[in-house]
């Protein structure tokens, strides 16, 4: 047992510093590019010619999105907790449903309907007469097009996490503000606003981390940023070097915005919630007041749900019989399975870690697990780009001693194959994991363990007999959250993926691709539907933390990040 114990110590930081491996190397990267001649030189021909350019795009699309979202979060949430008017009630669930619709596929759906050839353009030609040339319709494959359409969609972790805040708010602070007599938008202004305003800047963070991290919309769009520039470095110059190069520049903002995302959760206190506290209550809204606020927060579910599943199911329905296809069957059967191994996997670390950390809670095994978490704030391209390198290294040495003593060569056995990728999803949503699990572990007192040990279990009867049933839903919902990450990734899987792989999502950016929009909405309907699960989860949950009084205990951010996500 000893033995075992030193064991499972050891390899606590030693599992942590293999998963962050892949960001070494990418950060790594950056310092070689310091301090080598020729890697100087390829660094800054990058700045000369691409890296102000992706600058200037990424800029535009993160204070557009910023903007966006901070609008739309912030009136959504304030209008669903401090107001009552008809509808209110589904409309604070429905709010989180875009969260369903990967960015990327809103993006797919837009496209269609707005093309010169989709709906919308062929009845305002068929109304009015009017040919080609004879009116002007905006450009949705643009970088003002990317920004709504993500903006549309990243709205809700403004939304849910701001409302948060604003449920914790005590009713005396506002019932205070009515008794100087403001107006219900005087009290929001002057008192909800500066109170919630680290649980926004909280929101906006993680919707810009989600905005650096897209490929799909951004490169469908035509809009030129850092993983568009990775790929692009990668694939089409040849250059490895100067995609892990770029990919150090994006890891350095993603850090930034990881600070930022700290230092507003110091502040927290600002909207601290007890359980003696009661929720303020709600202004009555009719009328006239009540059409605007029902108007205002159904307008982003139309557009960041409603339209976009409609036409996912109308190119469905058109498609009927590709759901019966082997072709589409293998795809479903891959994707599947990927996510199925990768879940498993991802879980089975993550319960290791964290009971690691409960039985030995060191400062190593603390920050090991803090730093073996960073992946999911990390965009996929980043990640993947981080694995294919060591992972190549590893199989020439593999080749090159399997020449040497066997005079075999056995290829690619990492880097070709389903191994790569299933590592770098387990680099990309370990913390997915790790969160829901630990937060699970938080819930069973310490006590419940020395009890088993006065009656003479080991730390493995513990676990078992005490532990896994306790864990059971933290466990399953780790499991799905993970699942359907893995299902909707698509930068990390299109660079690992092994020759004639396909997966869902890489065949809807395909088709979409070869503008065969129509076709890609099969794929993309199971997409959508599979991330339908962690919403469910998500809603179940806030409506869980309601107490027997009706206040609400806000999640920690961590643990509303993770679901979010999905």
């Amino acid at each position: 047992m000893q033995a075992f114990n030193l064991l499972r110590n050891a390899s606590l930081p030693g599992v942590a510093l293999l998963v962050c491996m892949p960001l070494l190397i990418v950060v790594g990267a950056f310092f070689v590019g310091l301090f080598g001649a020729e890697q100087r030189e390829t660094l800054a021909h990058l700045w000369q010619f691409v890296i102000g350019e992706y600058i200037h795009h990424t800029v535009i699309l993160m204070v557009g999105v910023a903007l966006l979202v901070s609008v739309i979060g912030v009136a959504t949430a304030w209008l669903t907790t401090a107001c009552t008017f008809a509808g209110v009630s589904w409309l604070r669930w429905a709010l989180l449903l875009p969260l369903a619709m990967p960015a990327y596929i809103t993006a797919y759906t837009y496209s269609g309907m707005l093309s010169f050839e989709g709906p919308v353009q062929s009845f305002l030609r068929a109304v009015t007469g009017w040919q080609f040339g004879d009116y002007y319709f905006p450009e949705i494959r643009s970088i003002t097009g990317a920004t709504l359409v993500m903006g549309f969609v990243l709205f809700p972790y403004v939304y849910l996490i701001t409302r948060a805040a604003f449920i914790e708010q005590s009713r005396a602070a506002i019932e205070a503000a009515r008794t100087l007599g403001l107006t219900p938008w005087q009290s929001f202004w002057r008192v909800a606003l500066p109170m919630a305003r680290p649980a926004i800047a909280t929101g906006v963070t993680l919707a810009l981390m989600e905005t650096l991290a897209d490929y799909g919309t951004v490169h469908f769009y035509g809009v030129t940023t850092f993983t568009t520039g990775i790929f692009r470095t990668w694939y089409g110059m040849g250059d490895p070097l100067g995609a892990l190069q770029l990919a150090s520049i994006l890891l350095s903002a993603v850090v930034v915005l990881i600070v930022v995302e700290r230092i507003s959760r110091q502040k927290s206190k600002y909207h601290h919630a007890g359980r003696s506290q009661q929720k303020a209550r709600p202004f009555k809204l009719t009328r006239g007041k009540a059409f605007a606020a029902f108007a205002v927060c159904f307008t982003p579910v139309l557009l960041g749900f409603i339209l976009p599943a409609l036409q996912l199911l109308l190119w469905s329905a058109d498609q009927l019989h590709v759901w019966l296809e082997p072709a589409f069957i293998k795809l479903i059967t891959n994707s599947v399975m990927l996510a199925v191994v990768a879940s498993l996997v991802t879980v089975l670390v993550a319960l290791w870690l964290c009971y690691g950390k409960r039985r030995t809670p060191t400062l190593l095994t603390r920050v090991s697990i803090n730093f073996a978490s960073l992946g999911y704030a990390i965009p996929g391209v980043v990640v993947a780009v981080g694995v294919i390198i060591p992972f190549a290294w590893l199989d020439h040495r593999i080749i090159d001693i399997s020449r040497s003593l066997f005079g075999y060569n056995p290829g690619l056995v990492l880097s070709g194959t389903i191994v790569a990728i299933l590592f770098a999803y387990l680099v990309r949503f370990l913390s997915v994991s790790i969160q829901t699990i630990d937060s699970g572990l938080a819930q069973i007192k310490t006590s419940m363990d020395e009890s088993g040990r006065i009656l003479g279990l080991n730390p493995r009867q513990i676990l078992t007999r005490i532990h896994f049933p306790l864990l059971r839903t933290s466990i399953l919902t780790a499991t799905l959250l993970v699942f359907v990450d893995v299902l909707k990734e698509l930068p990390a899987t299109l660079i690992l993926r092994p020759f004639n792989f396909n997966t869902l999502a890489v065949r809807a950016y395909e088709l979409a691709g070869d503008e065969r929009l129509a076709e890609a909405g099969p794929a993309a309907l199971m997409i959508v539907l599979a991330g339908l699960i962690p919403v469910i989860l998500l809603s179940r949950a806030m409506q869980e933390r309601h107490n027997d009084k009706g206040a609400v205990v806000a999640p920690k951010v961590e643990e509303i990040y993770e679901p979010v996500k999905a």
